[in-house]
């Protein structure tokens, strides 16, 4: 394994060590009719959309509306002269499976062009079988390529405290997806975020405002290839 590769495991290990010492566990996933993303800035049909789809991290836990990194990252191409409108489709403590069911709707949305797929870590933290979660981010991969949409997959790290089996397996989906399927891969969202206490929220887990800016610019440097203007 190469040296980004050991920091980017360690950067997780100590965020889900930092999930255990504050007892925070995810939040239950809404009913359907309550699975709304956090804000849809200028819907305008025409314009081509970037679905920001994920939990937590991309819905924007604890921040405002213009602290969020889909709200960031729409500032971002507007200021580089991209024409993209992004959607938030982020739900708090969604799984793979709960993403896989509204995944019609998610993306279904008209004039769809990109979607950056962000879901996993409840999984992981819900110690569910990688086979299932694999599975589940496969299906929605498919759906999105069948709609001829792009796909930007963000992937996740799991802590030896799984078992070396579980975490051999889980790491490796992501890349093995990516890999299988020709999408776009990021391989931390959190890369440089994640154990700094400055960055984060009080939860020691979601970032603040300063750390989602840091995230943002994780996530739009894997999706510049896929831009066209």
């Amino acid at each position: 394994m190469n040296g980004k590769g050991i920091e980017l495991r360690t950067l997780f290990l100590l965020l889900i060590a930092a999930l255990v010492v504050t007892g925070c566990s995810p939040q239950p996933r809404p009913e359907a009719a309550e699975q709304k993303p956090l804000a849809v800035p200028e819907i305008r049909s025409e314009r081509p959309k970037i679905i920001a789809f994920g939990d937590s991290l991309t819905a924007g836990f604890g921040l405002t509306e213009p602290e969020s990194y889909p709200y960031l990252l729409q500032q971002k191409l507007k200021a580089d002269g991209y024409d993209y409108e992004v959607v938030n489709a982020g739900v708090s403590g969604d799984t793979s499976l709960g993403g896989l069911e509204r995944a019609d709707w998610v993306l279904g949305q008209e004039n769809t062009k990109i979607v950056i797929l962000e879901l996993g870590a409840n999984d992981l933290l819900r110690g569910m079988p990688v086979a299932s979660m694999r599975s589940n981010l496969e299906k929605i991969i498919k759906r999105a390529k069948e709609k001829n949409i792009k796909v930007l997959l963000c992937g996740m790290l799991a802590p030896p405290t799984m078992g070396s089996d579980y975490q051999r397996e889980y790491v490796n989906a992501f890349p093995d997806l990516a890999d299988e399927h020709k999408v776009e891969f990021l391989p931390f969202l959190l890369d440089g975020v994640a154990t700094k206490k400055e960055l984060n929220q009080a939860d020691g887990i979601h970032p603040n405002a300063e750390g989602t800016r840091i995230m943002t610019e994780n996530v739009y440097g894997a999706l510049r290839p896929l831009l066209t203007k």
